[in-house]
């Protein structure tokens, strides 16, 4: 001992950097170990009963960070080829993210069995400090809420699918479309900016209980709200290092948290320039029919939650009603022009039902189940490019043993939206027929874009309405040809300009006349002018 200590001060004598050297890259690997260890993904520890995990195979992926780097390229890449090529490991695939665990379910068989038939134990969401806790101003996004939180504003969400609801949002949807109709013929080469207005007005009379009177930097606004949210889930170490707030002394902590709170603020002031309007006119009886006014913030609903809860359960709605169906709509454009004869199918089963040339009416949700093609188009546009490559995960609350695997309670399970839409024979093509298998009314059967089980978004069919009014009318009254290169996989979802080039020609006169004279009827031709003098 006494020699190795004496070579060792030796050395250090005669090699002093290159002993210092030495030495840093010591503590720094002993370091790195220790963090490895105390981040090791929950897959990879013993559970506390000393049971070892057992799960899918999956991509080895980088010390600590883990698939982290792969799984942020594949969610941003339109095409989303890391995320398809998941399903070479099978039907599931393990990916450690951080100190996390998920599971990617690849085939809508496991899907239904993880998902659907195991709902009351992976009904959870992993817990992100910064996206659902900061940005989220404490848990009240529900799209991440923990199970406890989420169960209040779902009950009252749940409002929307009844019958009566359905109904009277319904009627806002046909007119709202109507004036989309009006748009697209004054001002075709603005397509785009249409559907976010179309998109937005119908969310916000549902929720908020008006038209949408709205100036442009209010909906950037609103637009960016999604976008600093989403993107805040992939680009904050924390959220997949969850004890780091732990570990971290507080005087590193409380920059890191209050260099988040800005967007928690900002976030918060636009939701309250949209709200506050919107309570007063309910406090004083002034407020026509909405979700706000009929549940939220009515008093035999016995809504439990304050008044913040309420203007978040609310601007959600907003939010994800918005942008969603502006994009799903954006890509039957690109559909459209990829798969013509797809939506010439469609054109003649409208006209077949409603009518041709100068006895043709607007279709409405009254021909919903005659214009089952249409239904089946609806689906086939959300499959061939999905807006979302991925949900959020669902959390495991008890172990689960499922064919061979042991899944330790806290896994994330996360449906691969990418690769089920895959599944489908010949998958990059566009065929609608695919649907026809007498579930094509129910834009949830088979598609899981929206979710699975009971964590499965509560309006789907709103989206289905709006989206079944829009294409069949819109395959009624317009052709729609390329009008410059693109490519059918560059959908530049979160552009404001136009996102590829549109031809856009109304179909004859007689399609011309219908629009004007519905949209008059309706009461919207003047709106319509009016957007288009804005623009």
């Amino acid at each position: 001992m006494t020699t190795s200590r004496s070579e060792l001060l030796s050395f250090r004598t005669q090699h002093p950097f290159l002993f210092y050297t030495s030495a840093f890259f010591l503590v720094v690997l002993l370091l790195f170990t220790a963090l490895a260890e105390y981040f090791k993904p929950l897959g990879k520890r013993k559970g506390k009963d000393g049971k070892v995990p057992h799960l899918p195979p999956g991509p080895s992926g980088l010390p600590i960070l883990g698939s982290l780097l792969d799984v942020k390229e594949g969610i941003e890449h339109q095409d989303h080829t890391k995320l398809k090529a998941l399903s070479r490991y099978g039907e599931m695939t393990t990916l450690h993210l951080g100190s996390k665990t998920f599971v990617f379910l690849n085939s809508s068989r496991v899907a239904t069995e993880i998902i659907n038939k195991r709902g009351s134990t992976t009904n959870e969401r992993s817990f992100y400090p910064v996206s659902s806790g900061i940005i989220s101003h404490n848990h009240r996004r529900s799209l991440l809420m923990h199970q406890a939180a989420w169960a209040e504003p779902r009950r009252a969400m749940h409002s929307l699918l009844s019958g009566s609801h359905l109904k009277l949002y319904g009627t806002w949807q046909e007119l709202e479309s109507t004036q989309l109709l009006a748009e697209y013929l004054l001002q075709p080469k603005l397509w785009h900016r249409h559907h976010y207005r179309y998109a937005n007005s119908v969310i916000h009379r549902i929720a908020l209980g008006e038209r949408m009177a709205k100036s442009s930097k209010e909906l950037e606004d609103m637009q960016n709200c999604v976008t600093y949210f989403t993107s805040s889930i992939m680009t904050s170490a924390v959220d997949w290092f969850p004890d780091l707030e732990r570990l971290l002394p507080w005087w590193f902590v409380q920059p890191w948290r209050l260099s988040w709170g800005w967007l928690d603020k900002w976030n918060y002031d636009v939701y309250k320039r949209w709200w506050d309007p919107v309570k007063k006119k309910v406090e004083n009886g002034t407020a026509p029919p909405s979700f706000v006014r009929d549940v939220l913030l009515h008093p035999d609903t016995k809504y439990t939650g304050d008044d913040d809860d309420a203007m978040y359960a609310a601007m959600q709605l907003v939010e994800a009603g918005s942008d969603t169906t502006r994009m799903v709509l954006n890509v039957a454009f690109m559909a459209a022009l990829e798969h013509p004869n797809a939506f010439r199918k469609a054109r003649e089963e409208v006209d077949r039902v409603c009518g041709k040339d100068a006895n043709a009416r607007l279709p409405t949700l009254a021909d919903f189940e005659d214009l089952k093609y249409i239904c089946a188009m609806t689906k086939e546009v959300m499959r061939w490019r999905p807006i979302l490559p991925i949900t959020p995960d669902h959390t495991s609350t008890k172990d689960i043993d499922f064919e061979g695997y042991h899944f330790p309670a806290g896994t994330g399970f996360v449906l691969n939206i990418a690769a089920l839409g895959e599944e489908a024979r010949d998958p990059d093509s566009f065929v609608p027929e695919r649907w026809l298998d007498g579930h094509e009314t129910n834009i949830a059967h088979g598609l899981w874009l929206f979710g699975g089980g009971r964590r499965i978004c509560v309006g789907y069919r709103l989206a289905q309405n709006s989206l079944f009014l829009l294409l069949s009318r819109l395959v009624q009254s317009f052709d729609l040809k390329p009008a410059g290169p693109y490519n059918s996989r560059r959908l530049h979802f979160h552009a404001t300009s136009e996102p590829f080039p549109v031809d856009m020609t109304v179909r004859n006169k007689h399609y011309e006349k219908l629009i004007l004279t519905e949209a008059e009827r309706a009461g919207v031709l003047e709106d319509a002018k009016l957007e288009r003098d804005k623009l």
